[in-house]
């Protein structure tokens, strides 16, 4: 057995000896608190069973974190003891523990807890600085040093020291901080001037210290002032390119002496220029070589004289401005021209020579046609930087154009507009792309140039569109490409033109693109304008959008068009360059509802939906529909006129029909010469109506007895029930049931003539009864005879004339006296009641024959 088991068996001795001999296992090296290991090294363990135990060291097992450890890490000691060595790392923080395996009893587990970590690191760069406070130095001396990236996993504990040899005293400072701080303050009471010191530091942790290189110096060499005070930059009235600055120390210079360093720049740049000379014990100094009216920012700091280390921080920025001078360059001249049919007008435009000098007050102007001095203006007004003039196209222009200020005038622009169609050669193949979000414009050179062309100098333009404001800048006449520096906005669209520029400010031919810095998405979308709506087809127009608001280059529209109802859209897209579309295919008479949408490289936006309906008939057929309907109208009116000449007689006869005569009606050609058949039973007679088209109402030998022509209405004047007819027809209200006995009634109407009650029937033998007479309805109107007897004689003829004579005869004859000598008058008969009349004689039955009107009663 080795000397190293000697050990670990003497160890485990001493262990029973101090008391712990309750415990059924023991692990060595054993710790009531956590055992601290450095990272990357071995550690080993022994496991002892106690006496008494049942078991063996075959019986015993290693867990880390509860993780069996391997067996090829065990070391068998003897039949107690098994020991286990483990190479430790960062992560092995825990209970270490050996158990005898298959034991129930807690006595035959136990552990012990693991911490590793790193012993510190050696600092480096070890700094000391005391500061100014008020008029002298602090005491307080602030140490910083690098302690490493490496966490060392443990408490550290950070000690500075600073010795100070001429008093062979030292002061220290802990600082028990984190593993990563790197910062402590000594005090040293009082800051000690012009004596050695020395400083260092220790760090400290469970697994050791390491001590810092020592800082040694004199007491100076650890100071740092406040920055200088009072600095003032003023300005030399007969020295443009100068300023002079003046300051005051810090600090007494019996206790400490300074130098000083000086640093300026334009106010309108970032970067300082520092004066190389280290100025000692100067309070004022002259800055040379700037450039007039110019404003100037100045700072200076200071440093204590060898052997410091420190300067101070740089004073706050003062501004100085140098006085003026006259322009040391010309202003930058320009034109743009827009054609018309007579002039072409200019605008002069112009900008501040760039090393003006002081404030441009004015300028000079100059303008020759065909190098004849027309024009000369002194325009004083501060901000007008353009000038408009006409030149007619049949002559050049040479224009002068010079600046000055309160000191002088500057150098002479010019600038040559040749006559119309004398353009000089132009570039070829421009084209642009953004880069940085910025303009970068390429070109290919000129060449072939005209003999005595010297090319000087390319000029870039951009002009705003619509608002046309113009920029400019120049290049070099060997550069092919550069970036625009003017200060071009996103979603604005510009025209990038380049202009060679020959001898004499003579420009050559532009080639002009349009372009973005960047492109976005329309600011709205194109609205329909009108719409040409069709059977089945609708042409749609809109409008561009606006330059302005366009925010980009248009790549196409899209029309997007659906039934109104069902909103199941379909799309058409279209090159950008059209405004109008004929959409096919359409339903007729129907609802649709469209919008167009714009597009660029960033985005869409659609414009406002527009509602427009499809017509019921297409292109022409209501023109032939209205030619049919014409056409059938004039066949139809064609067959109605020749059919109503073919049968115009039955036409007029419907339309005017003819009004029976009375003078030929069946009463008057009744004889009252027939015979009278005697011992007729008395029967009363009702009165009959015929009616105009109901031939059938007559009984066969009424009409033997009224012989009427052809196709003639029966008309209603024939009385019903006359000479006793057996034949029925409807009645009709007679005269007196009407309110209105106007004799001028229509022939529709029935007007009461006379009404015979008879004893008997035509053919029989009469009663021996008197007869009645009352009036008989009938339709037919009255004729003028009729209605006024007393003009008989003269509207009546000789046919008329012999009627009534044989009828006054006949009456005289007949009825003039009955069988005793009396006369026979007439009874009307009432309207639905049975008429008797006195009885007459037989021979007195007969009607009074009519033949052109009824007798007057």
């Amino acid at each position: 057995m080795d000397t190293s088991h000697h050990l670990l068996l003497l160890l485990m001795l001493l262990h029973y000896e101090a008391g712990f001999s309750h415990s059924c296992l023991k692990i060595l090296p054993d710790s009531n608190s956590r055992i601290a290991l450095e990272v990357g090294k071995n550690f080993t363990a022994t496991c002892h069973l106690l006496e008494g135990s049942a078991h063996t060291s075959d019986n015993i097992e290693w867990t880390m974190r509860d993780i069996p450890i391997p067996k090829q890490f065990y070391h068998k000691i003897n039949e107690t003891a098994v020991s286990v060595t483990v190479n430790i790392s960062s992560d092995m923080r825990g209970w270490l523990r050996c158990k005898a395996k298959e034991s129930q009893p807690d006595c035959y587990i136990y552990g012990i807890s693991l911490h590793p970590g790193y012993p510190p690191l050696k600092p480096t760069n070890l700094s000391c600085v005391a500061v100014q406070e008020g008029e002298d130095m602090s005491p307080n001396l602030n140490c910083s040093w690098d302690s490493g990236s490496r966490n060392p996993l443990f408490d550290t504990t950070y000690t500075v020291y600073a010795y100070i040899t001429i008093l062979n005293k030292t002061y220290t400072a802990d600082c028990k901080q984190h593993h990563l701080d790197r910062y402590c303050v000594v005090n040293l009471e009082r800051f000690p001037h012009h004596v050695r010191l020395k400083v260092w530091v220790e760090v400290k942790n469970v697994l050791g210290s390491e001590r810092s290189e020592q800082l040694q110096n004199y007491s100076e060499y650890f100071v740092k002032t406040n920055p200088p005070l009072n600095i003032q930059v003023l300005t030399e009235d007969n020295f443009s390119t100068s300023l002079m600055v003046t300051w005051e120390p810090p600090i007494q210079e019996y206790v400490l002496t300074l130098s000083y360093a000086i640093r300026y720049r334009k106010a309108s740049s970032d970067v300082w220029v520092e004066v190389p000379e280290n100025l000692t014990k100067v309070y004022t100094f002259r800055l040379q070589s700037l450039e007039p009216y110019t404003q100037y920012v100045v700072q200076i700091r200071c440093i204590g004289e060898s052997p410091s280390r420190y300067w101070s921080n740089w004073s706050a920025g003062v501004t100085g401005h140098t006085s003026e001078d006259k322009p040391a360059s010309a202003p930058d001249l320009w034109r743009i021209i827009r054609s018309t049919s007579n002039n072409r007008n200019v605008t002069l435009v112009w900008k501040a020579p760039v090393k003006a000098n002081g404030k441009i007050l004015g300028y000079y102007l100059n303008i020759c046609h065909d190098y004849v001095m027309i024009e000369s203006h002194n325009i004083t007004a501060d901000n007008r930087l353009m000038y408009l003039m006409k030149l007619p196209p049949g002559k050049n222009a040479s224009i002068e154009l010079t600046a000055y200020n309160s000191v002088g005038a500057s150098p002479k622009a010019t600038l040559f507009i040749p006559r119309s169609g004398e353009d000089l050669p132009g570039v070829k193949n421009m084209s642009w792309s953004v880069r940085d979000e910025k303009l970068q414009v390429q070109w290919t050179a000129v060449t072939s140039l005209p003999v005595g062309l010297r090319l000087s100098e390319y000029l870039l333009e951009w002009v705003t569109v619509p608002q046309l404001q113009a920029g400019w800048q120049r290049v070099s006449s060997k550069v092919h490409n550069t970036t625009l520096n003017g200060d071009l906005k996103k979603f604005q669209r510009y025209n990038i033109s380049v202009y060679p520029i020959y001898k004499y400010q003579q420009a050559g031919r532009p080639v002009t693109r349009p372009a973005y810095v960047q492109q976005g998405i329309p600011e709205k979308g194109p609205n329909v304008t009108q719409t040409k709506s069709k059977k089945n087809s609708a042409e749609l127009t809109w409008n561009e959008i606006p330059l302005e608001r366009q925010r980009g280059f248009i790549t196409n529209y899209t029309i997007f068009y659906a039934i109104g109802s069902t909103k199941q859209w379909k799309s058409v897209t279209v090159n950008p360059n059209v405004q109008s579309y004929l959409l096919m295919d359409l339903a007729s008479e129907t609802d649709y509802v469209v919008n167009i949408m714009a597009s660029t490289v960033a985005g869409s936006v659609k414009g406002i939906d527009y509602n427009f309906k499809t017509l019921k008939y297409g292109d022409g057929e209501v023109e032939v529909i209205v030619v049919v309907v014409c056409l059938s109208f004039l066949f139809l009116t064609v067959f109605i006129i020749m059919f109503c000449l073919r049968k115009r007689e039955v036409i007029k006869k419907l339309l005017w029909p003819q009004v029976p005569d009375p003078s030929d009606s069946s009463i008057a050609h009744w004889s009252p010469d027939f015979p009278i058949k005697a011992d007729v039973p008395k029967e009363d007679v009702s009165m009959v109506e015929v009616d105009v088209f109901d031939g059938k109402s007559l009984c066969e030998e009424d009409k033997a007895e009224l012989p009427l022509k052809k196709d003639k209405y029966l008309s209603e004047e024939h009385s019903s029930g006359i000479g006793g007819s057996s034949c029925t027809s409807s009645p009709r209200h007679s005269i007196s049931d009407s309110d209105s006995g106007d004799s001028g009634q229509t022939s529709a109407s029935t007007l009461q003539y006379s009404s015979v009650v008879a004893g008997a029937h035509k053919g029989q033998t009469p009663s021996h009864q008197p007869l009645a007479f009352a009036r008989s309805e009938s339709t037919q109107p009255l004729l003028d005879s009729e209605e006024h007897p007393e003009h008989l004689s003269e509207s009546s003829g000789q046919s008329r004339s012999l009627y009534m004579r044989r009828g006054r005869e006949h009456e005289l004859g007949v009825l003039g006296q009955d069988s005793s000598g009396a006369s026979l008058t007439f009874s009307p008969v009432q309207e639905e009641e049975t008429p008797v009349a006195e009885d007459l004689p037989a021979s007195a039955l007969s009607y009074i024959p009519q033949q052109n009107s009824y007798r007057p009663q």
